[in-house]
């Protein structure tokens, strides 16, 4: 879920310098720029700390930087600010969502379709959440000691430990690479094909996602051992990534890229693919999520990305990687960060790789 605020600026402010503070930055976070926006919020509360469109924007440059508890706390500040803030329970919900508090998440979506009951999207993100509540009532656990596997019924309890074992090899296999281990307990859930798809609206080629929570249906990679290791590694790269390295600031060609190049059994064809595809699809045209791409599309997209990052790994070594990440993670320049902690510009490294 994306959330987009467009709020128009009111004529009353404590004074011009916050007005034009407040204007760039919406601007700046309409534009996506949310960690340019997260700061100008921050100045402009400063002079105008009761200003609920502020708290608002505030939370949503939070909710894209993936600060989530910074954006529940915002988006709970604006509507004590001013309860009619639609916008604001819509970040609210998703950040109590991404954060695990379903029941939370459920709530600020009631109070913004009731506000709102013209809003179909709302309507249908509300349905769907009260479907995973349903269905994470009456899940299953196999606890082990870096993961929790959730599975429907008695049955799946064999494969929940199958994927439990998977993961064990994922999590000593890519953490001794990349010198980092997950912070805390990673939560996986095993679906359905149905499930799968109803609950995280992925692409019909998906064969996982991570959002917070690892989730794969048990069709297909469930049934073949190789391809549990390899879609499980793949989302737990994921989950390492965002739990312990860079929640936020990662291109997509580095996100998926590194999750592609440390899967298990990674197929030898993918460099060749790559190779053929790379001249109408170089790296900085893969910034952002691949959910959006056909199938076709996305192997390229994948197979590019995973070639360019076992370059860096084989040049630099994993952990100049994971500190890449960190660097990114922590709002330096994209730039700047490459040419630090790989050695190389990265126009030249792009240059090199075919």
């Amino acid at each position: 879920m994306i959330v987009v605020c467009r709020v128009a600026l009111g004529a009353a402010q404590v004074d011009p310098r916050t007005a034009l503070i407040e204007r760039a930055a919406f601007e700046a976070l309409d534009a996506g720029h949310a960690h340019e926006a997260a700061g100008l919020f921050r100045d402009a509360l400063t002079g105008d700390p009761k200003n609920a469109r502020l708290h608002l924007g505030a939370a949503a440059a939070a909710y894209l930087e993936r600060r989530d508890a910074d954006a529940e706390a915002e988006a709970e500040r604006a509507l004590e600010l001013d309860a009619a803030l639609a916008q604001a329970r819509e970040v609210l919900g998703a950040a109590r969502h991404r954060r695990g508090d379903l029941v939370g998440a459920i709530r600020a979506y009631e109070a913004l379709t009731a506000s709102m009951p013209a809003n179909t999207e709302a309507i249908d993100t509300l349905q769907r959440w009260r479907r995973e509540l349903d269905l994470q009532d009456r899940l299953q656990q196999a606890v082990g000691s870096h993961f929790t596997v959730s599975f429907d019924g008695p049955r799946e309890a064999a494969l929940a430990e199958e994927a439990l074992a998977a993961l064990d090899r994922a999590y000593w296999r890519i953490g001794d690479l990349l010198g980092t281990y997950p912070f805390a307990p990673v939560p996986v859930v095993l679906y359905t094909a149905q499930q799968f798809s109803d609950i995280t609206r992925a692409p019909a080629w998906a064969g996982g996602a991570f959002d917070g929570v690892i989730r794969v249906p048990m069709g297909g990679a469930l049934d073949n051992p190789k391809e549990l290791d390899r879609v499980l590694a793949h989302e737990f790269t994921h989950a390492l990534i965002r739990g312990s390295l860079a929640p936020r600031g990662v291109p997509a060609w580095l996100n998926e890229g590194l999750a592609t190049a440390l899967e298990a059994g990674q197929p030898a064809h993918t460099q060749g693919r790559a190779a053929d595809a790379h001249a109408g699809v170089p790296l900085g045209a893969l910034p952002s999520s691949f959910t959006r791409l056909t199938g076709a599309q996305a192997e390229i997209a994948y197979a590019t990305s995973a070639l360019a990052v076992r370059r860096l790994l084989d040049e630099a070594g994993g952990v100049a990687v994971a500190n890449l990440l960190r660097d990114l993670g922590d709002g330096v320049d994209f730039d700047a960060a490459f040419l630090h902690r790989i050695q190389r510009t990265f126009a030249d490294f792009q240059r090199s790789l075919f």
